[in-house]
């Protein structure tokens, strides 16, 4: 019975199944002559009995096909695939033709059984045949033990009758859609025997059987045991998911967050709650944990399966106190994870030494706990647990092992954030150290803002604003930004905002201070090297831009200067809103380009809008729509500057900003005339008395008699300079307000020079004498040329 056997089958049998011919392939097939099987049943030579679709076309007298277990005369099983026709002869009666081949599937002789038999019955994976109507022709031993039942047992039989029960339904479906269409199905199972810690899973070929000529006579199903695979797959998958969802943003409570939304949305545990140490919850560097010392942690994170089951013992945001020698401090102090049960000794004491937590593990039934330590570059950060109450299932050593794994990339991303909270806090403390504490009091002017620093991932920016007083009850309004972000855009700004207030000081036009300004931000990028600016950063880097304006109480009148700012907003007295058309200026530190000054004339009580591009752009939305917010925002902008600016927030910021946000809205007031006096001098030495004269009036119409003697003395000295060193036209001018201003402008730009007089000098005493008297003096260049003022403070009382 070697190789292949091509030759064709042919018997007749009559109606009793006893066999009337039988062609010379029975010798070759089963080692009998022919003569031999003449006149014997037919079911004497079957191994198995025929199937029962089989046995029901027999009965009812039509054909039938399928394969058939038949028995070698020294023992031997040969399948032999058969077609019954019926057959009817002279006398009339019944006769069946059956013909058939033998499958050719290959064969070496081996004692009393084949090569192929044995290795179907011995290969360690489940293997079971089909026929054309789906019933079982045989099954090798796996198989019958996965099935629970003996091949005798299911020989004829579907699945759905073998087990008329899920998932079998399934696989029967399944095995009639390959034998329909001749196509190979995969198919994967999971499923857990009873006493299973973890279910199995397995991964089945439906494959068709084929004969020659492509007809499907049969099917086989091999099964694979991938159950270790499959738990590999999903250990990488919620790793995975670790990966993509822990860490999103560098917020140390977040992060701890998303790390028990991970765990429990991947079916993992029921229950997780996340203890970080204090220090590493305020964003501190932690230190090691000393021994026998008890350690306080923050509930920084939880979450359930359920929503508010289990309740909690400490409620997010609360203190978690662990003894010494507890659990917990053990769990800690061996920097590696553990699992218990209730009924552990161990986890017993922890649960007893509180009611509150005894009762909850009593009340939900929780059954397994993971303590996992979070540990990051060697240090501690805090404790993560994982319980299990609906999950019946206990937590084994694979699953301790996964959770070390997601743990440990928590940790990374936790302390990454707590990092970053800490050099944010930093820079934001630096920042608004270089901010104005508070505004000063100003007759020109109301004054409101807000400064938002960034609320998104990126580091603090470098937006800034100032309000300087000036000469004159003039005051100076300042908004910038630095390009880049973190402690060094802070610093930039620092720098910038000091030097705007040094070169406010001289009385520089807004247009000048822009370029003086421009010239220190080129230098100071020149100046510093890969260690400031970093070694990823080229020279260019540093860069701002700024609105510069100085409003006049007294004349209402309000020149600005932008370099490469966002032009202000102008709201009027009768509400109407428009963006002031200012020549644009490059930015700070491009250099080389002019600076150009605007003057406008302001109504009292009009509000001026300045602002940083955060504020316009901000999330959801372009310049273009932000430009139409803040229209809309100050449209009928009438009430407290405080409730108009919330309102211009609200309209604009949806949320946390991206960016630096920085509002100032100064609403414009007017000197009261009853508190200026003006008067134009000739040139004229005579004009010295005259205007000491009309100076001491005006002093003691203002009841400011006490101050007469200084202030004839400094209204003295200066028409006295600029009738000799200066020229016409000559002004003098008085300012009652907060301090007692006197102000002599002439028209030469030549600035006054403070010297000491020696001994035998006529002159030099003048100016010396005027910064004696007076509290602050200084001069600024006008456009017809300079004014010298001096500040006294009131008399006490007035």
């Amino acid at each position: 019975m070697q190789g292949r056997v091509p030759e064709d089958l042919a018997v007749v049998v009559d109606a009793g199944g006893v066999i009337m011919v039988w062609s010379d392939g029975a010798r070759r097939l089963l080692g009998h002559e022919p003569a031999e099987l003449v006149g014997r049943p037919v079911t004497d030579l079957l191994t198995t009995g025929l199937p029962e679709s089989t046995r029901r076309h027999v009965a009812e007298g039509r054909p039938w096909s399928g394969e058939v277990s038949l028995r070698h005369r020294d023992g031997d099983r040969v399948v032999v695939r058969l077609r019954g026709t019926p057959l009817r002869d002279a006398a009339g009666r019944r006769l069946w033709l059956v013909t058939g081949t033998v499958p050719a599937y290959p064969r070496a002789a081996h004692g009393s059984l084949t090569l192929w038999d044995l290795t179907l019955a011995q290969l360690p994976v489940p293997v079971a045949v089909y026929d054309r109507d789906a019933r079982l022709v045989g099954a090798n031993d796996i198989m019958t033990e996965v099935m629970g039942r003996s091949e005798e047992e299911m020989r004829g039989l579907t699945l759905w009758e073998i087990e008329p029960n899920p998932p079998f339904d399934t696989y029967d479906r399944l095995q009639r859609e390959v034998l329909r269409t001749g196509e190979m199905i995969f198919h994967e199972e999971h499923g857990k025997a009873p006493g299973e810690i973890r279910p199995h899973a397995w991964s089945m070929f439906l494959s068709p059987l084929k004969d020659e000529t492509g007809t499907v006579q049969g099917m086989s199903a091999t099964v694979f045991d991938t159950s270790e695979q499959s738990w590999a797959r999903r250990r990488l998958a919620v790793i995975n998911e670790a990966s993509l969802r822990i860490g999103s943003t560098l917020d140390v409570t977040r992060t701890a967050e998303e790390m028990a939304e991970v765990a429990v949305t991947a079916g993992f545990a029921d229950f997780v709650t996340v203890d970080l140490l204090e220090s590493v919850a305020r964003g501190d560097e932690p230190g090691p944990l000393p021994p026998n010392t008890p350690v306080v942690l923050r509930r920084s994170a939880q979450r359930s399966v359920l929503e508010g089951c289990p309740e909690s013992v400490v409620a997010p945001g609360g203190a978690i106190h662990y003894p010494v020698g507890t659990l917990p401090l053990r769990t800690l102090a061996a920097e590696r994870g553990a699992r218990h049960r209730p009924g552990d000794p161990d986890l017993l004491e922890w649960l007893e030494s509180s009611p509150a937590r005894a009762e909850t593990v009593s009340r939900y039934l929780i059954h397994s706990v993971m303590m996992v330590p979070l540990r990051a570059r060697g240090v501690t950060l805090g404790m993560v647990h994982f319980l299990r109450h609906r999950t019946p299932d206990a937590f084994s050593e694979d699953d301790l092992l996964l959770a070390e794994d997601i743990v440990a990339r928590a940790a990374v991303s936790v302390d990454n954030a707590r990092r970053y909270t800490r050099e944010r806090r930093t820079a934001l403390a630096l920042q608004r150290s270089l901010l104005p504490e508070r505004l000063p009091d100003l007759a020109a002017m109301d004054i409101a803002y807000r400064y938002l620093p960034t609320g998104s991932g990126a580091d603090i920016g470098g937006d800034w604003f100032d309000v300087i007083p000036l000469s004159g009850t003039r005051v100076a309004l300042v908004v910038g930004d630095v390009v880049g972000h973190g402690i060094h855009a802070s610093a930039t700004m620092g720098r910038l905002r000091t030097a705007v207030r040094t070169l406010a000081d001289v009385d520089l036009a807004p247009d000048e201070l822009l370029t003086q300004l421009d010239d220190l931000v080129i230098r100071l990028d020149r100046e510093e090297g890969p260690e400031v600016r970093g070694a990823e950063e080229t020279p260019g880097q540093v860069g701002a831009t700024c609105l510069y304006a100085v409003y006049d109480p007294v004349s209402r009148r309000c020149t600005m200067a932008r370099a490469g700012h966002p032009p202000p907003a102008l709201v009027t007295p009768d509400g109407g809103v428009r963006f002031l058309d200012l020549p644009a200026g490059p930015p700070l530190g491009l250099g080389g380009l002019p600076f150009e000054a605007s003057e406008i004339q302001l109504e009292e009580n009009s509000l001026l809008a300045l602002y940083t591009d955060g504020l316009l752009e901000a999330p959801g939305h372009d310049i273009e729509v932000g430009t139409a917010l803040l229209r809309q925002a100050l449209s009928g902008s009438a009430g407290a500057l405080e409730e108009t600016c919330e309102q211009v927030l609200r309209t604009l910021l949806t949320g946390r900003p991206d960016d630096d946000v920085v509002l100032m809205l100064a609403r414009t007031t007017v000197l009261d005339a009853g508190k200026v006096r003006t008067w134009q001098l000739p040139p004229d030495p005579a004009a010295v008395a005259r205007a000491r004269k009309m100076a001491g009036e005006q002093l003691a119409e203002w009841g400011l008699t006490e101050a007469e003697f200084a202030t004839e003395l400094i209204v003295s000295e200066l028409v006295t300079n600029a009738l000799r060193y200066g020229g016409a036209p000559i002004e003098l001018r008085l300012i009652r307000d907060a301090t007692l201003i006197c102000e002599v402008s002439d028209g030469s730009s030549t600035a006054p020079h403070l010297r000491r007089a020696r001994v035998f000098d006529e002159g030099g005493r003048g100016l010396l004498l005027v910064a004696q008297l007076a509290e602050r003096w200084g001069s600024r260049q006008t456009a017809t040329g300079k004014t010298i003022w001096a500040e006294q403070p009131l008399p006490a009382g007035v």
